[in-house]
């Protein structure tokens, strides 16, 4: 089957550029002699993640429902990476009695309190990473602050017995805001320094905190210093996009992941061309708007991923996508009806969302594969 034998839209995965993806960061990690524990939120696929490694490869998830999935299909030492809300207990009971080797993460002494008094309740073994605000891009404690060491103090149990601490976990979101590899560095060495920082208060406490987590796309390929980290985290690094690609982590020609649309339409006197993919195929992130080169909903493809130079989805609407020349509407071609393009997504994650499965290709337009994917929280 051909990519012309489809019906659009269909998100196109080329396994080529994905498994490039993968081999890139593993080198890139392993002189450090870190644990790479990558993040399948993005991918959200039993067969991407066995791209990864086997089922003893360490997962980070960002749902419950992640966590079962991965567990269904033989992985067991999952990371759930978003604050823990009490009401998830249960659920993550269910999984631990399953065999899950499951850890939690929290930044506040609330959840710490009705997390150990659960496990205690229970008898579950349950590792807790209390999560550090390096950057203050979003949730977490900052590594001086008291409450860390308050934290901690409700998290006394041990291996085996109740919610114990198991260490520290940050990720430095506001790498995705860098403008240079320099910039990307020093994200880097703030994220590294603040979480062996914390670490280190919480072992002065009297905990062994054993793990110390860090990880985001492009922290993990600029990083010049791991000292103290135990594992590294990150996810849309097998695919890449837009936005990675403006922070300058990788190049368009490293995005294994596109939307394929068919032309069903012009505006000439607009020097649009009307596809079959709008905001429902690619998602409403406009993530690149916020970066020196605006990409509107993404860059355009040829059938065979090779990119038609200043040709961008520039708007959309739900069903309708609107391509045309990045800078004089006037330069746009005017593609026949039928013709297929591939457009290259701002957020690798968001797009992937709003489909079932992976289109599978090696670098052309044979289709070699349908890799299943999931969405949803319950």
């Amino acid at each position: 089957m051909q990519l012309a034998d489809l019906e659009t839209p269909q998100l196109i995965l080329d396994r080529e550029r994905l498994d490039r993806n993968i081999e890139r960061l593993r080198t890139r990690l392993a002189p450090f002699g870190v644990s790479l524990r990558p993040h399948v939120k993005t991918n959200k696929s039993a067969d991407v993640t066995r791209r990864l490694g086997g089922t003893d490869t360490p997962l980070t998830v960002s749902t419950l429902k992640e966590a079962e999935y991965f567990l269904d299909h033989g992985w067991r030492d999952i990371l759930y990476a978003v604050g823990m809300a009490p009401s998830k207990l249960p659920h993550a009971e269910r999984l631990i009695r399953r065999g899950a080797r499951l850890t939690i993460i929290l930044d506040n002494e609330e959840t710490a309190e009705a997390v150990a008094a659960f496990a205690g309740a229970r008898g579950l073994d349950l590792p807790v990473l209390i999560e550090i605000d390096t950057d203050g891009h979003r949730s977490g404690v900052r590594p001086e602050d008291e409450a860390l060491l308050r934290i901690g103090a409700r998290l006394r149990g041990a291996p085996g017995q109740g919610a114990w601490l198991a260490g520290v976990l940050t990720h430095s979101g506001e790498s995705y805001n860098c403008r240079s590899h320099e910039a990307i560095e020093a994200c880097a060495e703030q994220e590294r320094a603040g979480a062996v920082r914390a670490a280190e208060r919480l072992r002065a406490d009297g905990h062994a905190a054993p793990v110390v987590s860090v990880g985001s796309t492009p922290t993990a390929h600029f990083a010049r210093s791991l000292e103290g980290v135990t594992e590294v985290r990150a996810g849309v690094y097998v695919f890449f996009d837009l936005v990675m690609h403006g922070v300058g982590v990788c190049a368009v020609e490293d995005i294994a992941l596109s939307v394929l649309c068919t032309v069903i339409g012009h505006q000439r006197e607009k020097g649009w061309l009307i596809t079959d993919a709008g905001w429902m195929a690619m998602s409403r992130d406009r993530g690149t708007a916020r970066q020196p080169v605006d990409q509107g909903y993404g860059l355009v493809c040829d059938e065979a991923g090779r990119l038609i130079p200043d040709l961008i989805m520039a708007d959309a609407n739900q069903e309708h996508g609107i391509v045309r020349h990045r800078g004089d509407p006037a330069l746009t071609p005017m593609l026949p009806v039928g013709t297929l393009l591939r457009i290259v997504p701002n957020h690798a994650c968001a797009t992937a969302a709003q489909f079932g499965a992976y289109t599978v290709v090696a670098g052309g337009t044979e289709v070699q594969a349908n890799w299943p994917r999931f969405s949803g929280w319950a």
